[in-house]
């Protein structure tokens, strides 16, 4: 059976200038021809292809809309593109690039110092220093403003105590970006205004990363849980412009936005799987792909995903004229990722009982996407945002 082009009915890709088209079909024949050989054995085995990382960075995949450093200075839109065909591989593989770029290089960019920028960025860029970004802990998720995380002032340093979770990258970062709450600044400690960004080397005495293997989702992406014991911190390791929630938040709402990109590919995977399935496989003497029911859940899964195409090149059109809001970005992220599971359950159901093989990726997705769905903001807290502006009333305590 013939696919048609990326299905792409809408004829989006017409939108991406011809930079974009040559990144795309690089990270895109990256994935297929360096990547997908290897995903199952990484997936069995709860690793990542470290060794892939450097050629990661050589085709363009870290800081790709940072400009200066060694950085391109793309578009928005192009870091969509390629968080949309690493994640048609794997979420794992997209997340490593998001927590990279998106959150790790990003908050050095904003909230760093030239020093810091000159330092990290470059190294950051081509794959051969790898970062990571400690907000979240284990009891505060959804309200990282309640984090227990200190930095306790000592000396001419701090000390930094406290423990992070669910932190991609993290056991294998060489660099990690931790927040926390600030003690001996004119500032409530236990205001979130205390709260500010530090880069820590993880070789500094008390970092620990501990890898979480009892993952039943999102395997081939590296998760830790840090612990942090009187990690020493100096007055070179402050990220000077950080101050409050709002600088970890920024950093997530560009994360999200690679989210919305991002699983538009794991769902395009999907029915590109199943359209090829269903052209094959005979049902009482017909291919399945010749039964209306199967018919129309194929066209509700391409429904689907021409809707997260249409919010997804939108939103890129607002950001690139600098109008891209945080609700705006809340609902991208959250109605595509619902949107993406969605299209998942379906193609899995499609497929019967080899569904469930590796043979076929779905099932794959599928449980990836319960992850994806879940971090960066779960679907309750992007509603309860969109809630404050549709109403101009906070229900978030």
């Amino acid at each position: 059976m013939t696919l048609p082009q990326d299905l792409d009915l809408y004829r989006f890709d017409d939108l991406l200038t011809e930079e974009e088209r040559v990144l795309r079909d690089r990270v895109r024949g990256f994935v297929r021809d360096r990547f997908m050989p290897v995903v199952n054995d990484c997936w069995d085995r709860h690793d990542f292809p470290t060794e892939l990382v450097r050629e990661m960075g050589e085709i363009g995949c870290f800081g790709a809309t940072i400009e200066g450093w060694g950085c391109p200075g793309l578009s928005a839109r192009a870091n969509g593109v390629i968080m949309r065909e690493l994640e048609r591989g794997d979420s794992g593989l997209r997340t490593m690039a998001s927590v990279q770029s998106s959150l790790a290089m990003n908050a050095i960019r904003f909230f760093g110092s030239e020093a810091q920028r000159d330092h990290w960025l470059p190294s950051m860029r081509s794959g051969e220093a790898l970062g990571c970004f400690g907000l979240t802990e284990p009891g505060h998720g959804s309200n990282p403003g309640g984090m227990t995380t200190v930095a306790r002032r000592d000396g001419e340093g701090w000390k930094l105590g406290g423990g992070k979770m669910w932190i991609g990258n993290a056991d294998i970062a060489d660099v990690a970006i931790i927040w926390a709450k600030t003690e001996g600044l004119d500032v409530d400690p236990e205001s979130s205004k205390a709260i500010r960004g530090f880069l820590v080397p993880t070789d500094r005495p008390g970092f620990q990363a501990e890898l979480i293997r009892n993952k039943y989702s999102l395997r081939v992406g590296r998760t830790s849980r840090i612990s942090l014991e009187d990690v020493p911190v100096t007055e070179d390791d402050l990220l000077p412009e950080s101050g409050g929630l709002r600088s970890p938040l920024s950093c997530l709402d560009q994360a999200r936005f690679g989210i919305a990109w991002g699983v538009i590919g794991a769902a395009e995977a999907c029915l590109e799987d199943v359209v090829r399935h269903a052209g094959g496989r005979e049902v009482f003497g017909k291919t399945l792909d010749h039964y209306q029911l199967t018919q129309d859940k194929m066209s509700e899964c391409w429904i689907r995903i021409v809707q997260m195409q249409a919010i997804a090149h939108r939103l890129a059109d607002l950001k690139a004229g600098g109008d891209g809001t945080g609700p705006q970005v809340s609902l991208a992220k959250t109605s595509a990722c619902e949107s993406a599971q969605i299209v998942a359950r379906i193609c899995r159901d499609l497929l019967g009982g080899v569904g469930i093989l590796d043979d076929h990726c779905v099932m794959r997705h599928m449980i990836n996407l319960e992850s994806v769905a879940t971090y960066e903001g779960t679907r309750d807290i992007h509603r309860l945002v969109l809630g404050r502006e549709l109403t101009g009333v906070s229900a978030f305590f």
